[in-house]
């Protein structure tokens, strides 16, 4: 390890520790869940290990790896999802911290099929561009690293099927601050969805906004237009469905109250989402919890 790594290494443990500690506070984790790393130099990595509560780490909890995932210091076993730490690094060589946690709104987008590439909000777009769904792959396995590779090259923030988020940046300071904004940004969405009368923004207002992205990155090329993923068809139908389900244009407004349903009607409860699976609904009783834990 460098001079420069071993001088860094103190404050990096420190970092970790802190920015674990905010993601449990902000309900991001629960229990074990979640993992952090920072890259020390070209080839050693600092992460958290496993089995140990993201609010609750010492500084020396922190394990040592090289490139390869081999421990080269550190008591404690290292975390289970190294791999995904090790590709990320790999395929971005800007990138000098990563989070991965499961904040619940947005966890419960990507566990409903759903991404979070629409234009609604214009600091979403300049500071992440899009955030796409990875398909789920088992957590610790080749599946989850497969399922991944494609989008790492073009965005900082990725939702994964069934799974969670995994954000990273050119700090962990800024892998952290774009969890935060994920979330955020999914709850957003979420009141958009309920409201049925979401407003994104248009293609000339989104080109200009890319440009802003463009200069803040430095000059490094804009991610490019996103490719369909799991839940685009499945959002454009409740899309739909919410619009007729409200009032069409056609017919009168009336004011709250006003409108009684008719005798032996039927009324259908207004849904904003699905499990993935077209016509299921994610509130059905046969349907077991999902639940992923980074043990």
């Amino acid at each position: 390890m460098t001079a420069m790594a071993r001088g860094n290494d103190r404050r990096h443990r420190l970092e970790i520790v802190q920015y674990g500690r905010m993601l449990h506070e902000s309900g991001f984790v629960a229990a074990t869940d979640g993992n952090l790393s920072v890259r020390l130099d070209e080839r050693h990595l600092l992460v958290t290990p496993t089995c140990i509560s993201k609010g609750r780490m010492r500084a020396s909890d922190m394990v040592i790896v090289d490139m390869d995932g081999k421990r080269l210091a550190g008591k404690r076993r290292v975390s289970s999802e190294l791999g995904m730490h090790l590709l990320i690094y790999r395929l971005r060589p800007d990138v000098r911290g990563i989070v991965h946690a499961h904040p619940p709104t947005a966890t419960g987008f990507a566990a409903s099929g759903y991404d979070l590439n629409r234009p609604l909000v214009c600091e979403v777009v300049v500071g992440l561009g899009s955030i796409p769904l990875a398909r789920y792959g088992t957590p610790g396995t080749p599946e989850l690293t497969d399922a991944l590779e494609p989008l790492i090259p073009h965005h900082d923030a990725i939702l994964m099927a069934n799974h969670g988020v995994v954000t990273f940046g050119s700090s962990l300071e800024s892998a952290y601050m774009k969890m935060e904004t994920v979330e955020h940004f999914a709850k957003i969405a979420l009141v958009t969805h309920l409201l049925g009368n979401e407003q994104p923004l248009g293609e000339k207002e989104v080109e200009k906004l890319h440009e802003v992205r463009h200069r803040y990155n430095g000059g490094t090329p804009p991610a490019p237009p996103r490719r369909p993923v799991a839940g685009d068809d499945l959002q454009s139908d409740i899309r739909s469905d919410l619009r007729r389900d409200l009032q069409s244009d056609d017919e009168p407004k009336e004011t709250a109250g006003s409108r009684q349903p008719a005798a032996g009607s039927r009324v259908t409860p207004l849904r904003c989402g699905t499990s993935g699976r077209r016509g299921s609904s994610p509130l059905a009783p046969d349907s077991p919890p999902l639940r992923c834990s980074d043990r």
